[in-house]
C-alpha cells in the first residue's frame, strides 16, 4: 500500500502507528489476498478488534453512568457495539477508500458493503491496540463513539438535539429553525461547521467530521440557550405572579 495513503489515514485516525504493517494488514480483504497470496488478511485483527471495541466501550459505560443498572448498560453497548454502526463509522472517515479488494470484490461495490466495512473498522481498531496500547485503543474509540453512547444512555430522541430544538422553537417562535453549513479541508479530511438560525439570528455553532454531527452540536447550543431563556422567561412570570398575590393580600388586609 502507497505510503501517501497510509499518511491520509493516519490523519483521519489521528495518530501515526510506529507499526505502518498492522495498519496496512487491517486494510487486507480476504478477496485481495486470494490474489495476492503473500498478504496476509485482516481477519484475524477482525477477531481481536470486536473484543477490544467490546472492551472498551463496557469499561467506558460502566464507569461513566454509575446509575444505571446492568440491563441498561447492555442495552447502552448493543447499541453502539454492532456491525451497523461499524459501517457508519467507516464510512464517515471514508475507509472504504483505503481497503484492499480484489478485483470482481471491488468491481461488484465493496467498499460500500457494510459488511465489509465493518469488519475493517474492527481490524483497524486491533491494529491501534497492538500499535498503540490499551491508550490509543481507548482514545480512537471514544473519538469515534462517545457521542453515539451517550445519546443511548440518555434514551431514545435524548442527544438528537435537532429534533428537541425543533420542537421547542415551533412551540416558542411558531417558526422552524434554519441551519448554514460550511465545510473546509480536502476530501480526506474535511471538517464541516454549522450554525443555526432562530428568527433570523445565530443561536448556535457546532463543528465535525460530518455535516450530521455538526448540526447537531449547533443544535445542542442553540437548544440550551432557548431552554434557559424559557426557564428565566418562568422564573420572571413566577416572580411577578407571586408579587401580584402578595400585593392583593395586602390590599385585602
Amino acid at each position: 500500500m502507497a505510503e501517501s495513503s497510509l499518511d491520509r489515514l493516519e490523519e483521519l485516525l489521528g495518530r501515526p502507528f510506529d507499526d505502518r504493517s498492522l495498519l496496512a494488514r487491517s486494510l487486507a480483504h480476504r478477496s485481495f489476498c486470494a490474489e495476492n497470496p503473500t498478504f496476509e488478511s485482516n481477519e484475524r485483527l477482525e477477531f481481536l478488534g470486536d473484543a477490544v471495541l467490546g472492551l472498551v466501550v463496557t469499561d467506558y459505560i460502566y464507569r461513566a453512568f454509575p446509575h444505571l443498572p446492568e440491563g441498561e448498560l447492555a442495552k447502552v453497548r448493543a447499541s453502539v457495539v454492532n456491525a451497523g454502526v461499524l459501517a457508519e463509522l467507516a464510512t464517515e472517515i471514508e475507509l472504504g477508500a483505503f481497503v484492499l479488494l480484489g478485483k470482481g470484490e471491488g468491481l461488484s461495490g465493496g467498499r460500500e458493503k457494510p459488511s465489509i466495512l465493518a469488519d475493517a473498522m474492527e481490524a483497524v481498531l486491533a491494529a491501534t491496540y497492538l500499535d498503540g496500547g490499551w491508550d490509543a485503543a481507548y482514545k480512537l474509540v471514544m473519538s469515534l463513539l462517545g457521542e453515539r453512547i451517550a445519546a443511548a444512555a440518555e434514551g431514545p430522541g435524548g442527544q438528537d438535539y435537532k429534533t428537541r430544538l425543533q420542537e421547542l422553537a415551533a412551540r416558542r417562535f411558531d417558526q422552524m429553525p434554519r441551519y448554514e453549513v460550511r465545510d473546509e479541508g480536502p476530501d480526506h479530511a474535511k471538517r464541516f461547521y454549522a450554525n443555526v438560525m432562530l428568527q433570523g439570528t445565530a443561536r448556535g455553532k457546532g463543528e465535525g467530521r460530518s455535516k450530521k454531527q455538526a448540526e447537531q452540536a449547533a443544535a445542542r447550543m442553540a437548544w440550551e440557550w432557548l431552554r434557559d431563556a424559557e426557564a428565566e422567561a418562568a422564573a420572571v412570570a413566577a416572580a411577578e405572579a407571586a408579587q401580584a398575590a402578595a400585593t392583593a393580600l395586602e390590599d385585602g388586609a
